[in-house]
Parts: structure tokens; C-alpha cells; sequence
């Protein structure tokens, strides 16, 4: 019997068939559509919705779908990122995929991966964390130490095979299993490796990467208080000599499981009170700051965001949507006198 027959999920046979439906496919066309709507390629594939729409059903039906090649830019937000963006037509297959395949492992990872996820995201991580670092300190009465680490080159070294192969453990169908060796493969950044970062479905397939090493930290290792966000995890206990221990198993894990590395120089063990450094913020004992780098960084986009709306670039709308997004980030640190200052330069402005 060949590793389909094997089947561990009711949820993951005949996927095929609702991914590739019209239905799914004009969902997913709106879904991806959001916030898109003036670019030109998006405008062009909408002109000729049905056709494009019915021809990709009839394409993904017969097997005759090929990959697009994709464009290459790089992005700075805050360190520089090399982002690989596929055509309009990939990327409505992306979500498609993505709609069905999300609940049919989401529900498998642990509670504690906190990135892509409905109803997770970097606010509820940093919340967790300070709920970990509360119980490890018995409520900051006792010292206790954040494990913090760091996945050397993570998306560019995703082994293509072991990826396929973790999905094949869940995924019955053969045709939906072509479908996502096509998308997978249709990105390589060095002999059967790497996902682009444009991807919806890079997202996805990360967490099914990864929740081998979560379930190896939680279930093996038996750490109690771990999580992670994309390929920062963070580990908490009161012992840093237990912590210390802790990182040539998780690296070997990594090497021999995952084809992965730890990277030497973001292995880092502190004390809480010291502050941890975590998805823009600095948690402490009892409250939170905005990293210094997000603060200046911050700053900068909103002495842009002002220069843009005196010049007329940009509406006043747009503009006051931007300063209650900043004033949104802050609201979750103590930053009161940062707040009234953006609050009362756009009282003044207006």
C-alpha cells in the first residue's frame, strides 16, 4: 500500500474538488482582490473575470496548470527582505488552497504558534509571553529566564521533500497532492529548497514545517512554557542551566528532523527583568515598551505620512488612517506621552 492509502484525515480527502470549484476559486478572487483593487494587473484579470476564472477551473480540472515565473523585489521592513511575488492568476490559486487546507491543519498545531493564524497574530504572542513570564516568576516574586531563538535562513532552506512529505501524511488526495508539489516547486532557492515570502501559502506551509519542532519542544523536551512566531521561539523557566541544556537538543532536532539551523548569533538567554526583546516590543515585570528601533522607525514613516500629506499625495483620510494605526501599535505599551504627542500634532494639523 503507497503512502495515500494511509489515509489520518477524513478532512484531508477529495480537496481537490473544492479547491479547484468555481465557487471556491470566486471566493478566493475576492478574498485576494482586498486592498488591490488599483493595481493594474489585478484591474486587467477582473476586466475578464469569468473567462480567466472558468479557464484556471478547467486548467487545475485537467491538470494542464503550470506555475507562473515570479518578480523580484526587495522589501525593507525593518531588515531587508528579498520578497518573490507570483502573477494575479497564482496567487487566486494560492488562496484557494489556502481556504481549504487552512482548518484542516490548523487544528493539529499546538495552541502556542502564534503567526498566520486566525485569531493569533504578534499582539496575542507578546500577551502570552508575559503570561508565561508571570507564571515562570510565580507572579515576579522569583527570577526567572527567557530561552530566545532564532531559525537560521528559515524560509530559504524549507526542504521541498520533507515538506511534501509531512503534507502527504494528511493529505489523501492525489490530485490535490499535485497540485501543491506544482506550487512548491514552483520556487527554489538553492537544490529542491526555499518558499517565497509572497506566498499566502508559504504561510501555511511554515507552520506545518515547524509544528514538527513545536511538538518535539513541547511534548519531548516537555517545556512548558514555549512559543513561537514564524522562526523566533521563545522558551521560559525559572533554571537558566536547563535553558542552556536545552539548545544543542532542540539544534540537533533541527539538523537531523528539519534539515534546519539554529542561528548562532540570535541564541540568547536573559533575564526577565532585563526585558526581552520580542515582535517590536520590550516586556518586563508588570509592562511593555515599544523597541527602541520600532520607535524610530515609527517616527520616520510618520514624518513621511506628514510630508506626503502636505504635498497632496495622499487624502486626508488616508492620512488619518495611518496616524490611528501608529496610535493603535502604542495602545498596546506603556506609551502615554508618545501618544498624546501623535494625538495632539493631528489635533493641531486639523
Amino acid at each position: 500500500m503507497n503512502n495515500f492509502g494511509r489515509r489520518k484525515s477524513v478532512d484531508g480527502n477529495h480537496v481537490f474538488e473544492k479547491i479547484i470549484s468555481l465557487e471556491n476559486l470566486y471566493i478566493s478572487w475576492k478574498e485576494f482582490k482586498r486592498g488591490k483593487t488599483k493595481k493594474p494587473d489585478v484591474q486587467k484579470f477582473e476586466m475578464f473575470l469569468e473567462d480567466n476564472l472558468f479557464a484556471l477551473h478547467q486548467e487545475l480540472k485537467h491538470k494542464t496548470y503550470r506555475h507562473s515565473n515570479y518578480a523580484d523585489f526587495y522589501l525593507k521592513d525593518p531588515k531587508l527582505r528579498h520578497i518573490h511575488k507570483a502573477e494575479v492568476r497564482d496567487r487566486v490559486v494560492h488562496h484557494a488552497v489556502y481556504r481549504i487546507l487552512y482548518p484542516i491543519f490548523d487544528k493539529n498545531f499546538i495552541y502556542d504558534s502564534y503567526s498566520c493564524r486566525n485569531e493569533k497574530g504578534t499582539h496575542k504572542a507578546v500577551l502570552r509571553l508575559e503570561t508565561f513570564d508571570r507564571k515562570a516568576s510565580e507572579n515576579y516574586t522569583k527570577i526567572c529566564y527567557c530561552l530566545k531563538c532564532d531559525i537560521k535562513k528559515f524560509f530559504n532552506s524549507i526542504d521541498h521533500q520533507l515538506l511534501l512529505d509531512f503534507i502527504k501524511k494528511e493529505i489523501a488526495d492525489k490530485d490535490a497532492f499535485w497540485l501543491l508539489e506544482v506550487i512548491i516547486k514552483s520556487f527554489c532557492r538553492n537544490k529542491g529548497k526555499g518558499l517565497p515570502l509572497g506566498n499566502l501559502t508559504s504561510q501555511l506551509f511554515a507552520n506545518i514545517y515547524q509544528d514538527k519542532l513545536d511538538k518535539f519542544i513541547k511534548h519531548r523536551l516537555k517545556a512548558r512554557f514555549y512559543l513561537r512566531y514564524t522562526d523566533d521561539f521563545i522558551i521560559v523557566h525559572k533554571d537558566a542551566d536547563y535553558l542552556k541544556k536545552l539548545v544543542p537538543a532542540i539544534n540537533e532536532f533541527l539538523q537531523q528532523n528539519l534539515k534546519l539551523d539554529l542561528h548562532p548569533n540570535k541564541i540568547i538567554i536573559r533575564k526577565l527583568r532585563q526585558g526581552i526583546d520580542f515582535l517590536g516590543y520590550v516586556v518586563l515585570s508588570h509592562y511593555r515598551v515599544l523597541r527602541t528601533k520600532t520607535k524610530r522607525r515609527m517616527f520616520k514613516k510618520l514624518k513621511g505620512k506628514y510630508s506626503q500629506f502636505y504635498s497632496g499625495e495622499i487624502s486626508r483620510q488616508t492620512f488619518e488612517q495611518s496616524m490611528q494605526s501608529y496610535l493603535g501599535i502604542l495602545s498596546h505599551c506603556s506609551s502615554y506621552k508618545l501618544r498624546q504627542e501623535i494625538a495632539g500634532n493631528l489635533r493641531n494639523l486639523f
